[in-house]
């Protein structure tokens, strides 16, 4: 008879060598488990898609759980009510500043639920450390992965690969694949302008206008765009990093659409 250490340990691997099975190619990966990283992604599941969320760290909810200067709360816009509202999260209207406050946690966790509802896959712990590219013409087809712990010790260990029809950086404030595309693909011609300093007002706007493809399989969400664009900060604002993660999904499903 199996020991319950041994039958821990062959349902751990049974099970999670059919998830990486199944993930070697999905249609949409998402590097970055913040808010407009699991925005895009339920949208994107709704819609039928196979879609993978790779987080370098053992959490997800990016910025939104420091809050404010580590003050649980933060705010949205009435433009974001509706993705709310998709994802069950409550919220208070402050009639002195018309806005409305989240409780920074509930907000995590129901964007997290939410994608998974829909059928996305996060998976914690795992960086990405390139792309992988064709030429003629030019396409980002997919991505290549490390855990993070080997990263994190500076081990040489070769990564391996997940295959897509479309990547979207959710990375944040440091756009870390549209970085290394700008690096080791030079011909996608990707120049990145870096991050301006706060001007919520603009900011907000502007994140979401710019949101959208950078290269073909290639797109921008949330904080990577100002990134990418020289766009202002908005500080513990999410209505546009919610938005552009809405919009970022309409726009890889009406690329996706003829293939």
């Amino acid at each position: 008879m199996k020991s319950l250490e041994e039958r821990i340990s062959r349902a751990i691997w049974r099970h999670t060598s059919r998830d990486w099975i199944n993930m070697s190619s999905v249609d949409i990966v998402i590097v970055g488990a913040g808010p407009a990283g699991m925005t895009a992604a339920k949208y994107l599941a709704d819609k039928g898609l196979k879609v993978a969320i790779f987080e370098r760290r053992l959490s997800f909810g990016g910025g939104i759980g420091g809050g404010g200067m580590l003050l649980h709360k933060i705010v949205v816009d009435e433009y974001a009510i509706p993705i709310l509202k998709d994802f069950n999260v409550k919220h208070i209207y402050d009639d002195e500043e018309q806005l409305y406050i989240i409780d920074a946690s509930e907000l995590m966790a129901k964007l997290a639920v939410g994608a998974i509802n829909s059928g996305a896959k996060i998976v914690q712990g795992v960086h990405v450390e390139d792309v992988i590219y064709r030429e003629n013409p030019l396409r980002i087809e997919g991505v290549v992965i490390q855990w993070s712990s080997v990263a994190m010790a500076g081990l040489h260990v070769d990564p391996i690969f997940v295959s897509s029809r479309a990547v979207i950086d959710a990375t944040g404030h440091d756009a870390e694949i549209l970085r290394i595309v700008a690096k080791k693909v030079p011909e996608s011609k990707i120049v990145l302008a870096g991050e301006r300093s706060a001007y919520a007002e603009v900011s907000e706007k502007i994140v979401v206008e710019r949101t959208g493809r950078v290269i073909p399989g290639l797109y921008a969400a949330g904080m990577a765009v100002a990134a990418l664009h020289g766009l202002p900060r908005m500080g513990p604002i999410f209505s546009s990093m919610l938005l552009s993660g809405k919009k970022v999904a309409e726009l890889v499903v009406e690329d996706l659409k003829p293939l």
